[in-house]
């Protein structure tokens, strides 16, 4: 090997170091990076033959390699907006909320809304995923994941049951018993109905479900249902309407709101109770009383926050207790992960040797699940990068040495004596 061989090895060695000093440095700063995957130095021997084809030098080249795959901590997070993924996949990004950017993937979930609503990632990636409308109709092609416009949320109320005695002993004719039960409309807003019984035979009671507010809200004749109740000999519920054709412990209740109401057409099944049972209404000899009566629906309730569920899937929480579906994150996934080409923010791009972005539902076809109020740490671990550290400047020196001591030998060949 001549002393140039030696020289060229000296000078690809300070290269190769030079370059995986700047790895771990890389990895040393972003130790507290969120989602941010460390890379590691490899070394590959480098020949380089000489005149003398039985002689050769083995330099050294350098090459990095980010370990996309490694699972970094899921730490918890304030914000039920902070995400992060268990297991494989990353979040589709955008850095444009109109979706004209480049598509992007990021293990970088600390996501929160901008002035649009829109949900940002600390690196200003935009979260894509499938919008759902108020209807419960989600979207099958990508947009930005947006929170606005969630001002409130009340709900019509659709079901009631009660649960309630009638005195047998009753005199038949004479009004008997009634309560006034409320309801909720479309609009969030109490609406009275007051149900009354009257005894018409034994073991038959006639009751009519009248509307108590504001004449003007409905149209049409006042009470707004009629019927028939029968009981059995022991007590129990043998149908809650005669005039219906099968015997059930259920009515149907269809309230006429008028047009100056503003309210929408509202339908509400009363549950009387199981036929042949006491669990519902009940008729026995002792006083005639509501023991309960419950309503679905919920009056207004402004929003109190948004959660995400391990299938990705958002929810709106309003302070009535209602929640509502808004939209649904998806993750990606490709067969080669460490692939993917780095940019800046902590994100990737496809590339050909990653294969193309498989976008699915969290916990289907091979990507992990979501958990909010999560945020995943930096797969950097520390003491290793400052042994790599010490390791790589001592190999630096090393090399430098290498060229020095060349450059000597080749100024002692200089002063040789010519002949």
């Amino acid at each position: 090997m001549s002393l140039f061989g030696a020289l060229n090895i000296g000078v690809a060695g300070l290269d190769a170091f030079s370059n995986a000093m700047s790895v771990t440095s890389s990895n040393i700063a972003n130790v507290n990076t969120v989602g941010y995957k460390a890379s590691s130095n490899d070394f590959a021997t480098l020949l380089s033959n000489t005149i003398d084809t039985t002689d050769s030098a083995a330099g050294v080249v350098q090459s990095a390699t980010q370990n996309v795959t490694q699972q970094g901590i899921l730490q918890a997070a304030s914000s039920t907006t902070d995400l992060g993924i268990q297991g494989n996949g990353f979040f589709v990004v955008n850095q444009n909320a109109g979706g004209t950017g480049a598509q992007l993937y990021t293990r970088v979930g600390s996501f929160t809304p901008d002035a649009n609503g829109n949900l940002e990632n600390a690196n200003g990636y935009y979260l894509m995923g499938y919008p759902t409308d108020a209807t419960g109709n989600t979207a099958t092609t990508l947009s930005a994941i947006n929170v606005d416009g969630l001002s409130g949320k009340a709900q019509a109320t659709t079901t009631m049951s009660l649960q309630a005695n009638l005195q047998s002993s009753t005199a038949a004719g004479a009004p008997a018993f009634s309560r006034t039960v409320n309801v909720y409309d479309s609009q969030g807003g109490q609406q009275p109905l007051t149900i009354a019984f009257t005894k018409s035979s034994a073991n038959t009671w006639d009751y009519t479900v009248s509307y108590a507010g504001d004449a003007a809200n409905i149209t049409g004749a006042n009470p707004i249902y009629s019927g028939t109740m029968a009981f059995n000999t022991d007590g129990t519920l043998a149908n809650a309407d005669t005039t219906q054709a099968t015997p059930s412990g259920n009515i149907t209740l269809n309230i006429p709101w008028s047009a100056a109401s503003g309210l929408a057409a509202q339908t509400v099944t009363v549950d009387m109770g199981t036929l042949n049972s006491s669990n519902g209404m009940s008729q026995f000899d002792t006083a005639s009383s509501l023991t309960n009566s419950t309503t679905n629906g919920a009056l207004f309730g402004s929003l109190s926050g948004v959660s995400v569920d391990t299938s990705g899937n958002i929810e709106a929480q309003f302070t009535n207790g209602l929640s509502q579906k808004i939209g649904e994150v998806p993750l990606a996934t490709f067969s080669n992960e460490d692939g993917l080409s780095p940019t800046s923010g902590t994100a990737f791009a496809q590339s050909a040797t990653s294969g193309a972005a498989v976008i699915s539902n969290a916990g289907t076809n091979g990507a992990g699940n979501i958990q909010d109020s999560s945020l995943e740490g930096s797969t950097v671990d520390l003491a290793s990068e400052f042994t790599d550290l010490i390791t790589t400047q001592r190999a630096y020196s090393a090399s430098a040495r290498i060229v020095t001591t060349a450059d000597q030998m080749l100024q002692t060949l200089e002063q040789l004596p010519s002949t």
